[in-house]
């Protein structure tokens, strides 16, 4: 049987489109397998995202948990409240709240002694005495009022240098004397910007007004309220001794 020739050439024509599908598959099937690895890697960057996503939510805890504290400290607060309230009845000011009308005046009576001179502690209850209040009465207002001791100290220094001449040491005796404590003293004498040797030159000048003396006789009077050699030989020479 003789097969025409169009037919070979339709059935040639149908073989070469059969295997040139199977080779067109060929390289799809190949592309999986560079399209499986793609995938991979996207598969793969969504873990590695999600930890930057896990530090982000850190500070939701720690949000939380400074929420959670600040009712602790507002539970704190009235603790504190009420430890303060011990330190506040034992003020001054609620003492002096509870006094009697006599320690009430006495009360007064040293705030205005303290509005216009200074005061030792000891010093103020004997000037409070003197103005007829009882020893209990004085002490009582003494200890109430609010007074720096050592500011008190410093004070009475100056103003004992404003009308008088003191050597250091003198100075620091006449604080004692009005009461003062030698810490107190020595801390009034320490504040106060005194030149010592003009200290001595005035010393020895008020002792000239009323009263003769020799140089070395000066010197020893000098010597004698607390100035060193070196002050006292200045106050006698700047007399013209």
């Amino acid at each position: 049987m003789i097969i025409p020739a169009a037919l070979l050439v339709v059935a040639g024509f149908g073989a070469a489109l059969s295997g040139g599908s199977d080779d067109a598959a060929a390289p799809a099937k190949s592309a999986s397998p560079s399209g499986t690895p793609a995938e991979q890697n996207v598969v793969n960057d969504k873990p590695t995202a999600a930890p930057s996503t896990k530090p982000t939510a850190v500070p939701t805890p720690v949000v939380e948990e400074v929420a959670a504290s600040e009712p602790a400290s507002e539970s704190s607060t009235p603790a504190s409240a009420e430890a303060v309230v011990p330190s506040e009845q034992a003020t001054p000011d609620d003492a002096a709240a509870d006094a009697t009308t006599s320690q009430s005046q006495a009360v007064r009576k040293a705030e205005t002694y303290l509005e216009f001179s200074a005061f030792s502690r000891t010093g103020l209850i004997d000037q409070l005495e003197f103005e007829g209040f009882s020893t209990e009465d004085a002490t009582f207002a003494v200890d109430t009022v609010t007074v720096d001791w050592m500011a008190q100290a410093a004070a009475k220094a100056e103003d004992y240098l404003e009308y008088s001449a003191f050597s250091e040491s003198g100075l620091a005796k006449q604080l004692e004397f009005e009461g003062f404590t030698p810490e107190e003293a020595a801390h009034g004498v320490a504040t106060v910007d005194a030149d010592w040797m003009a200290q001595a030159a005035k010393k020895a000048a008020s002792y000239m007004d009323y009263s003769a003396f020799s140089r070395s006789g000066l010197i020893d009077q000098l010597e004698f309220e607390g100035f060193t050699s070196e002050q006292a030989e200045h106050g006698a020479t700047s007399v013209g001794l």
